[in-house]
């Protein structure tokens, strides 16, 4: 097993969806599924193309309620290539004897391959193969190119090679009983004879599509001028041509495509612009080439290279790694830089969770924060012109300030559904999840760690300070003030825990005074206070202006962040929410040995007319999220701020309390909770990581990964290495460091970019070892324990790790 490559050695049907996600091939603006050239949606097979912030709205009328939806759309499928022998049907994998297969998704040179040697009922013996490319450079392009080698006959050939626009959104079962039909046709044409056109637009959001394919043929390596008949029909257009093969013979097609859309910069028209691209675009090596030259760029920043003290035979972990920052590139990369978008939860892979945008940012960040920041900048800009959306909805629910919403997607409003189906009882039920104001806390996190790691002051002073504040406002008029504890109070929210949305038998949605939001809440107006004093003073004039922020409301912010209350129960255990310790403990043995997997426990309990929210049962980290996000003493630090006591129990025994209570019905659980075990158990830290890595190439959840990959347990995943067992954080001006490498690791290698310094960073068991490649003038401050140090360009720092006192050479 290759690192760099996924590899499939069969033909799985039950299989393929899954596959199609996992081998989708993207570049920042479009991707588009790992689907089998010649197949179209069944069953089976799923093609979809999906544009970065590609969205529409449909309306469906469910339970006598009018409900309108958001929806990534599924945009014409450009693969449609396929050949059939004379007088029979066009090629169907599943109506030969497939002799050999294989298909590998090379993630070094953002290739997916295959190569199938099949067998007809006629006794026909034929090879097949591919490679595609969506190009990460000329992010308008993509290609393919197909060879059918003729074994042991000679024959002709008829092919078919379409640009399909009257695809709907089908990918998502659960959703099939909603309006789907996005797009509407506008024209098709075919422009010379190797080149057909088609454009399309959604029939809400007006966003035009247009595609330009250009399908050349060659024979044993000399290209054929053919006749070619023309296929239109509304949507749909296909130029179908014949080639006679030899035995032995070798009948290639290239076919590029090109994408433009009506909200492209520096574009008169899309069509033009898709028509006139694919003139001046070269053969398929030819944009091989530069296509290999951009992934190779962006693998030199973004690989993390680790030995392991006993190797495997197989380094699945290293491939996986790989695996999980491919997509992160797919979804997020230079391209992103020109767009107004925010990155999905599933990517731009499927149509799960309708391509909207969560809280899932604080997971993917880190990784963009330390090689190419400026893709979080522009993700962040997502969120700033969303600003006025924000406040119109803090506004509408009576708070002040911005009250970003839980589910975002083209205009920042709330995309969260009002009612979700529970496939397992067929009921449509309510959804009460836009509740989760803690996003807003995301939100702010993500800026102040954006600017740790770059000192970025501009973003700050114009953009970042004004979301930062605004959600600090938030927070101050969502809080309630107690006179008789003399504490404010959250109620009616949820956490980052689904399971809870509402008190036992309660009458309306929402929960008191939960410890992860609330201890958010007061970190937020904490950072937001101190960002008053970097600020510039003559920006921090006008935004305080523009703001109308009066000194009486910074200190009633300052009056929230030292008397908000937390909630604890037996002996030291931090409450997930007020009255969380009146539950009923779960039957875990019982219901496991029911029903095997309970990852979605409140599914099955609703099924059985219960509830999740009567039981201590947790979807995933909810108190343990703190742990995730903050050091011990950044922890410490809030508690004794509000007053709380925080020993040096706190942690592991909040640790050993909620894990057993949660069912991991999130793959981002299994990120958290490997992370907060680094320091106190590393092995099952580790164990817990595999487990993470697991969650999309096995598809632990039973069948979601189809509909599209988890891009915060991806990113997660790699978080944890480059992170979590380095102890590398950006605060306070330093980049601090406190490595704890599992037993299973000799060595952690990896570039990253803190400041304007590329690092080398190099970790083994006893040492750390950092080298500037390529900084600004300014030294920066690494530091390790209580100590720190500075490192000028050109410079090696070397830390021993195995004594109490670190000691440092400077080379």
């Amino acid at each position: 097993m290759s690192v760099w490559s996924l590899i499939y050695k069969d033909f799985n049907p039950e299989q393929e969806k899954h596959r199609e996600a996992l081998c989708t091939l993207g570049n920042g603006y479009f991707a588009t599924r790992g689907a089998a050239f010649h197949s179209s949606a069944s069953d089976i097979h799923y093609p979809g193309t999906y544009l970065a912030g590609g969205y529409n709205r449909l309306k469906t009328e469910i339970q006598e309620k009018i409900i309108e939806n958001e929806d990534l759309v599924n945009f014409p499928n450009w693969l449609c290539l396929n050949f059939r022998y004379s007088g029979v049907n066009w090629f169907d994998l599943r109506q030969v004897e497939i002799l050999d297969y294989r298909q590998e998704l090379d993630m070094k040179k953002g290739l997916l391959l295959r190569k199938v040697r099949f067998q007809d009922s006629q006794g026909k013996r034929t090879v097949l193969s591919e490679r595609r490319m969506v190009h990460m450079a000329e992010y308008h392009l993509a290609a393919l190119e197909v060879t059918i080698t003729a074994e042991n006959w000679s024959g002709e050939i008829e092919f078919s090679s379409a640009l399909d626009g009257t695809v709907v959104n089908d990918g998502v079962k659960r959703y099939r009983g909603l309006s789907n039909k996005h797009l509407e046709h506008v024209k098709t044409m075919e422009t010379d004879p190797e080149t057909i056109y088609l454009k399309v637009k959604t029939n809400q959001s007006r966003l035009a599509v247009a595609q330009a394919a250009r399908t050349s043929v060659w024979k044993n390596g000399d290209k054929l001028e053919i006749e070619r008949q023309l296929v239109q029909e509304p949507g749909y257009i296909a130029q179908q041509f014949k080639v006679k093969a030899g035995k032995g013979a070798d009948i290639r097609l290239e076919k590029l495509v090109t994408l433009f859309t009506s909200r492209d910069n520096a574009s008169a028209e899309c069509g033009l612009e898709a028509k006139n691209k694919i003139l001046e675009t070269g053969g398929f090596d030819e944009l091989l080439d530069s296509h290999i030259k951009a992934w190779k760029h962006l693998w030199r920043r973004f690989s993390i290279k680790y030995e392991e003290k006993e190797p495997p035979g197989e380094d699945r972990t290293g491939m996986i790694l790989n695996l999980h920052t491919f997509h992160l590139l797919q979804t997020s990369c230079i391209s992103t830089l020109e767009l107004d978008v925010g990155v999905p939860a599933r990517g731009w892979h499927g149509e799960a969770y309708r391509g909207h945008i969560f809280w899932d940012e604080v997971f993917i960040f880190p990784s963009l924060n330390l090689r190419i920041p400026e893709i979080t900048r522009t993700l962040l800009m997502y969120r700033y012109r969303r600003l006025n959306k924000a406040r119109a909805a803090a506004k509408e629910a009576g708070f002040h300030g911005a009250m970003y919403p839980w589910q975002s997607g083209s205009n920042g409003r709330e995309e969260t559904q009002k009612i979700h189906l529970n496939p397992r009882s067929g009921r449509w039920i309510p959804d009460n999840s836009r509740n989760q104001r803690h996003v807003n806390a995301a939100i702010v996190y993500n800026i102040c760690k954006y600017y740790q790691a770059t000192q970025d002051m501009e973003f700050l002073s114009f953009y970042g300070a004004e979301m930062v504040l605004e959600i600090a406002r938030f927070w101050a008029s969502i809080a309630t003030y107690n006179s008789e504890l003399d504490r404010y109070e959250i109620l009616g929210v949820m956490g980052p825990d689904e399971y809870h949305e509402a008190y036992p038998d309660a009458s309306e949605p929402g929960l008191n005074n939960n410890a992860y939001t609330n201890v958010m809440a007061v970190w937020v107006l904490t950072e937001a206070l101190e960002m008053l004093e970097i600020l510039p003073e003559d920006r921090k004039s006008e935004i305080l202006e523009i703001l109308s922020l009066e000194e009486e409301e910074v200190n009633h912010w300052k009056d929230i962040s030292r008397k908000t209350r937390l909630c604890f129960h037996d002996d030291g255990i931090i409450s997930q929410f007020e009255g969380y310790d009146k539950l009923e403990e779960f039957d875990w043995e019982g219901y496991r040995k029911k029903f095997g997997d309970i990852q979605r426990l409140d599914r099955i309990l609703e099924a059985e007319d219960d509830s999740t929210n009567r039981y201590k049962a947790s979807k995933q980290a909810d108190v343990l999220m703190l742990f995730y996000l903050f050091s011990a003493d950044e922890l410490r630090s809030i508690f004794e701020q509000l007053g709380y006591d925080f020993e040096y129990e706190t942690i592991p025994k909040n640790i050993d309390y909620y894990i057993k209570r949660t069912s991991h019905g999130s793959t981002l659980s299994w990120i958290v909770h490997s992370w907060v075990l680094v320091r106190s158990d590393r092995a099952r830290s580790w164990k817990l990581f595999e487990d993470a890595l697991e969650s999309d190439i096995s598809d632990i959840q039973g069948g979601t990964t189809q509909e599209g990959i988890h891009l915060g347990a991806m990113a997660g995943c790699i978080n944890i290495i480059q992170v979590g067992y380095t102890g590398l954080e950006t605060r306070g001006d330093v980049l601090w460091f406190s490595p704890c490498l599992p037993e299973e690791l000799d060595r952690l290698s990896m570039q990253i970019h803190y400041r304007g310094h590329n690092l080398k960073t190099e970790v083994l068991p006893d040492k750390l070892r950092i080298t500037t490649c390529r900084a600004i003038e300014k030294p920066i401050k690494i530091g390790y324990k209580e100590k720190t140090y500075e490192l000028e360009q050109g410079k090696t720092l070397e830390i021993i790790l195995s004594s109490p006192q670190a000691s440092c050479n400077e080379q």
